[in-house]
């Protein structure tokens, strides 16, 4: 894989989890960095670029999702997923926060759950494509979750490109790992890697999305930032404690 934009080199140990990400959009709102703060635990540092923070709603398609060794299941290895995160670092290495991660898979919310710590629920989920036009539809279904919903279309609209070095697009994307904590605030890291994203301006009408609602968070008034990704082959690590 091309280690260009890595901060720090990936894990000596072997790869435990292969999987395909296709048809994302990434979504991303400047924010003032205490409407986010007290959002996550006093151990992350969040991030910030140009003096503000960033929260991004991404949904996408995942296939050939799998453990090393083990090839691809039919009616497991696939699933929708829409998640709602910011961005954090921790002992040099930046990352991910997630405040939400809804997917169309029981067996990969409750995996989730219990071996990365992650905030996953239950969702009914559709995506479809038309042409170049991806349509993508959440509504959370998880017992005694917050409700939350999206329902948007969107497309590229310019050819694929790597983000420069040290730009915002670069900022936003180049993350190769996760942070979770449990309801101790032990706070774990998983990392993963994966070649440059292949991005792409986009548009998108959104219309309808709540899901910052769970977090108590009004999304400001003013069009995302928007970028396009059809395809991105991602290796992957069990999260460790990031002590």
């Amino acid at each position: 894989m091309d280690h260009s934009r890595r901060q720090y080199p990936p894990p000596s140990r072997p790869w435990a989890f292969h999987m395909t990400w296709y048809d994302l959009l990434f979504a991303h709102w400047p924010l003032p960095p205490q409407s986010l703060e007290a959002l996550i635990p006093r151990r992350l540092k969040l991030d910030t670029f140009g003096g503000a923070a960033w929260i991004g709603i991404v949904p996408f398609g995942m296939r050939n999702v799998r453990p090393r060794c083990i090839p691809p299941i039919p009616g497991v290895s696939a699933l929708l997923e829409l998640n709602v995160r910011t961005y954090v670092t921790l002992g040099g290495k930046p990352g991910v926060w997630f405040f939400s991660l809804d997917a169309n898979s029981r067996l990969a919310v409750r995996g989730a759950r219990l071996y990365f710590r992650l905030p996953y629920f239950d969702a009914r989920i559709a995506m479809s494509r038309s042409g170049e036009t991806v349509r993508h539809a959440s509504q959370r279904t998880h017992k005694h979750a917050p409700a939350a919903a999206w329902n948007a279309s969107y497309h590229p609209t310019g050819p694929p490109f790597y983000a420069p070095v040290g730009s915002l697009e670069d900022w936003l994307t180049s993350r190769y790992c996760l942070y979770s904590a449990n309801r101790h605030g032990e706070i774990f890291r998983g990392e993963i890697d994966h070649d440059p994203w292949p991005l792409q301006t986009a548009s998108a009408d959104i219309e309808r999305n709540d899901m910052t609602a769970q977090i108590g968070l009004t999304l400001p008034a003013s069009d995302p930032i928007l970028h396009f990704a059809k395809k991105l082959d991602v290796i992957g690590w069990l999260p460790e404690n990031a002590a």
